[in-house]
């Protein structure tokens, strides 16, 4: 195992190459033309449910022996963070490498952020500096005070919230959450703190994503049947995945058009431009967007996700016809549970909802499929736009980290 100190002088070096990668390093003259062998590793371990900010991160491995070479090899961080298989010769960066000077850089950021809100939220961790703390937390002062340097602690007083939850202190759960039922609070893996009242359904006239959802919806559908004719990619993948166990062993599969908020290469986008369009005017979140079947008798099993920055919206494709009940009743055969109500979806309409509330699907019918668009994203009716610009940028940042162990996929939860 890497001893700590090796393990944070890895990190230092990581993080300086992460903030020039993201285009705003204060010093790029310091930074060196490859990054040293030592990497970051996320702790295999994830809570269940849906994805979002988890504990359980910040296991480390022994550094390469072997030697890296100069503009080569994709298990480096640069070449992650840029996914280019070869890059052009720059004599910019041609200075000899001194560590010394990337740590100064790094440690000059930590002494200047540490009195920040987001600073002191990281600084009341109990496991603060020492060996058993994520590094990536360690650094987030940083980065944020850095590519935010205009927010005030007053603007992030609600996220240093979410950071402190996610370090452990559970205590800023808010009491109308601990008390309702139907809310599993100890589920809850990420929580911002003092975004008011919710309920399992809301009102989807409140958002122009639902409006033009609904508008497009005949245009939507012809795009949907448009990548259903080419739903196999170049290799011959079937684009319908089940992203986790559950949606497998529940009959659910997803075309992902994108994950954690960003589109997924190489897939065809030219192929529904207006869907595509409609789903990048919101700030996108969760682990996918894209579009959902439901196998005929089959359904999700009770579950929350755990994340109360983010809402969902799912508009009707294709919804099964009606069924007859023990009744003899006609009724609709597909159905979404959330929290003590019940809806039905219905083809061109779109229901909103909060998946931090309990929730449950089934298609009851027999032998039609039930087709969604399902949108993950941050919710706008709450948050502040600079609070999910820089939530964003936490997701993307932690992504860059477990890319650059070779641990991010399709379904990975990413904090």
């Amino acid at each position: 195992m890497t001893p700590p100190t090796r393990r944070r002088a890895a990190v230092v070096a990581s993080a300086a190459i992460v903030m020039c990668a993201d285009g705003f390093c204060p010093s790029p003259h310091l930074l060196p033309r490859r990054p040293p062998t030592a990497t970051l590793h996320a702790n295999k371990k994830s809570k269940t449910g849906g994805g979002g900010f988890g504990g359980g991160f910040g296991a480390s491995s022994a550094p390469s022996k072997k030697k890296a070479s100069r503009g080569k090899g994709r298990g480096d961080l640069i070449s992650t963070l840029n996914d280019d298989g070869a890059r052009k010769k720059d004599d910019k960066f041609s200075r000899t490498y001194v560590k010394s000077d990337q740590e100064q850089l790094l440690n000059d950021l930590a002494a200047q952020s540490a009195s920040t809100i987001i600073g002191r939220a990281v600084a009341a961790s109990p496991e603060y500096n020492s060996p058993d703390m994520d590094p990536f937390w360690q650094l987030l002062p940083s980065l944020i005070s850095t590519k935010f340097p205009s927010a005030s602690d007053e603007d992030l007083k609600r996220v240093a919230g979410m950071v402190e939850f996610s370090l452990g202190m559970r205590g800023l759960l808010e009491n109308d959450v601990i008390a309702d039922p139907w809310r599993p609070h100890e589920d809850l893996h990420a929580y911002m703190p003092g975004l008011g009242g919710t309920s399992p359904f809301l009102d989807p006239n409140q958002l122009e994503l639902c409006k033009q959802l609904s508008e497009n919806y005949d245009t939507i559908k012809e795009e949907y049947e448009a990548l259903l004719e080419e739903r196999y990619d170049r290799k011959g993948k079937d684009r319908f995945q089940s992203v986790t166990s559950m949606n497998y062993e529940s009959g659910w599969k997803t075309m992902v058009l994108f994950y954690n908020g960003h589109r997924i290469k190489d897939f065809p986008y030219h192929l529904c431009p207006v869907t595509t369009r409609i789903m990048e005017s919101v700030p996108l979140a969760g682990r996918i967007a894209g579009f959902n079947r439901q196998q005929p008798g089959s359904g999700i099993p009770l579950h929350s996700d755990g994340n109360n920055m983010w809402l969902t919206c799912q508009m009707g494709i294709k919804v099964p016809s009606k069924i007859t009940n023990e009744a003899g009743e006609e009724v609709p055969s597909a159905h979404i549970r959330v929290g003590p109500e019940t809806r039905h979806w219905e083809e061109g309409q779109c229901l909103l909802y909060d998946t931090t509330y309990e929730h449950e699907t089934f298609n009851a019918h027999p032998t039609e499929e039930r087709v969604v668009l399902h949108v993950d994203f941050f919710n706008t009716l709450a948050m502040t736009k600079l609070e999910i610009d820089v939530m964003k940028y936490m997701y993307e940042m932690r992504e860059q980290f477990m890319k650059a162990e070779g641990v991010a996929k399709v379904g990975a939860q990413v904090l």
